[in-house]
């Protein structure tokens, strides 16, 4: 398909967010409240969901027993966390396919989300089963490899660990429209991605590098000027630099330890950049889909690209 413009794809994000501030005000102000769910959730866990935390963060090998009790221990905060995701990705693929839905900055928990909810579930799945039968075969070619000796073997672990890489992004990024596909369709899109996407590999694994190290620079950016700003304010009052770190680290996990006010501060300059990162990473995909499928029918696409 000639025309496509992978680079615009990629700044999308940085587009939307420009000239939609007031949509933008919004997805800051939820990811401000979110920060403070987080903090009052974080200082009122119950016992059995910190231990699952801490199980599933651990280093020790879990069995299958022992990961699946853990992971329904913290299933409440999972579930929260997923539904967060997909409320503010859902957002974006709103602004772009129906713009003229400004209600709430294009904020909804419906029958939009809860499919992304339920996509994202399936594809951890998926993800599971890959990952464990891209290990079992580099796992078999490794032993195979040791019988010629130790150079031959740590040579085909390094391609083993290369191929499952390889296989892992090329499968991710095949499938990365099925959540713009979801929501523009209004229906479980799993595998539609897969035929989009035929052809087009390096063109979206290009984009999608390209948004991600254009957030990083951002990123880098915000948290250099941050931790410069407070660095100085603190040697002016007589402080010293050491001290910074602490300023957004809570002393206990209490309430009250949150209401610092470089903490505070923190936490609205991190729920800035979290409103830019979400519409970064996702409006790429949302553009690619416009133009690899075109517009949905019956579903007009406000903000579809000039063709190429």
């Amino acid at each position: 398909m000639s025309g496509l413009k992978p680079t615009e794809w990629a700044l999308e994000g940085f587009r939307i967010t420009r000239e939609n501030p007031r949509a933008f005000g919004a997805w800051v102000v939820v990811s401000v409240a979110v920060s403070v769910l987080a903090a009052v959730i974080d200082a009122n866990l119950p016992a059995s969901v910190k231990h699952g935390l801490d199980t599933i963060s651990g280093d020790a090998n879990l069995t299958w027993r022992q990961f699946l009790d853990a992971l329904i221990a913290i299933a409440p905060v999972l579930v929260l966390g997923l539904a967060i995701q997909s409320v503010m990705a859902a957002a974006v693929y709103r602004l772009i396919f129906r713009h003229d839905d400004t209600r709430f900055g294009y904020l909804r928990l419906g029958a939009d989300e809860l499919r992304l909810m339920g996509l994202t579930v399936i594809y951890i799945f998926l993800f599971i089963g890959l990952v464990v039968a891209v290990s079992t075969v580099s796992g078999v070619v490794v032993a195979l490899a040791s019988a010629a000796g130790v150079a031959v073997q740590a040579f085909a672990g390094l391609l083993a660990f290369l191929f499952s890489m390889g296989v892992l992004v090329y499968v991710l990024v095949r499938l990365s429209l099925a959540p713009v596909a979801t929501f523009a369709e209004r229906r479980l899109a799993v595998f539609e991605s897969w035929t989009l996407t035929r052809g087009h590999f390096w063109t979206l694994l290009g984009a999608y590098l390209l948004a991600l190290a254009s957030i990083a620079v951002i990123g880098v950016l915000l948290i250099a000027v941050f931790f410069g700003l407070a660095g100085a304010i603190k040697v002016a009052m007589g402080g010293q630099l050491s001290d910074v770190a602490a300023m957004v680290r809570p002393k206990t996990q209490s309430l009250t330890s949150y209401l610092s006010i470089g903490l505070l501060a923190y936490m609205l300059i991190n729920s800035v950049f979290s409103a830019l990162y979400n519409a970064v990473i996702a409006a790429p995909g949302a553009m690619a889909y416009a133009q690899l499928h075109g517009v949905p029918p019956s579903r007009p696409l406000t903000a579809q690209p000039e063709a190429g």
